[in-house]
């Protein structure tokens, strides 16, 4: 496991505002830990005691629906920070987080991290853009969940898939989601988002493989209402 000062994953996130022996500091409390695809990292209702930092891989927060059903609010990969709320916060975790591929990840305690709080300005700064970012995309969330067709939605997000996470070396999306993940993220059920991945298959849209998709017309994508 690296030092955080010479890690590069801390220039993803608002760790880059930490002095080098602040980050010293952090490294020598942090601990690591490998989760394996599908694992648990935190439970919705959890008190996180601190916060991780993604170094590689990918996972999904997700949301306990009223229904009983996991609504996938957000993907986070490598340089994200999970439990920022913890450190100004007592209140215990709103979101679950369950890592969709192997996962390497730092933990550092939050009384490590409160004393950079409230020594070093631009950190707490920071800290405090990431969470406002986190809120501005939950609200455009909420709004294209009210304003955009299920059809659109779906085409959204493997766009944005494509855009914020790339392709492997075949084309396909470098992220996974099962046909469940996709219906949660656009709040739709499963067997609709199946019936509209597969006319966008027959649309010449996208491909697929198994689990996988390859986008085809990212024009035609777009244009989708």
């Amino acid at each position: 496991m690296s030092k955080c000062d010479s890690c590069i994953i801390k220039e993803f996130n608002s760790l880059k505002s930490l002095t080098r022996d602040e980050l010293m500091r952090v490294s020598a409390c942090k601990t690591g830990k490998v989760y394996r695809k599908g694992q648990v990292i935190f439970e919705e209702g959890e008190t996180l005691n601190g916060v991780y930092c993604v170094r590689d891989g990918v996972c999904k927060l997700t949301k306990l629906s009223e229904n009983g059903k996991d609504q996938v609010v957000k993907l986070v990969v490598k340089g994200g920070l999970l439990g920022k709320r913890s450190l100004v916060s007592d209140q215990k975790t709103n979101l679950s987080a369950v890592a969709l591929n192997d996962m390497e990840m730092c933990f550092i305690p939050k009384a490590e991290i409160m004393k950079d709080l409230s020594k070093n300005p631009k950190f707490t700064m920071d800290v405090l853009k990431e969470m406002a970012e986190d809120l501005k995309e939950a609200d455009e969330s909420l709004v294209n969940m009210a304003q955009k067709s299920v059809k659109a939605r779906t085409a959204e997000i493997l766009l944005y898939i494509h855009d914020h996470f790339g392709t492997d070396t075949e084309g396909f999306l470098s992220i996974v989601l099962s046909r469940e993940d996709y219906a949660s993220i656009v709040g739709t059920a499963t067997e609709s988002a199946i019936r509209i991945l597969s006319q966008f298959k027959k649309d010449g849209l996208i491909s697929t493989s198994g689990k996988r998709i390859k986008i085809e017309d990212s024009n035609g994508l777009k244009w989708i209402e």
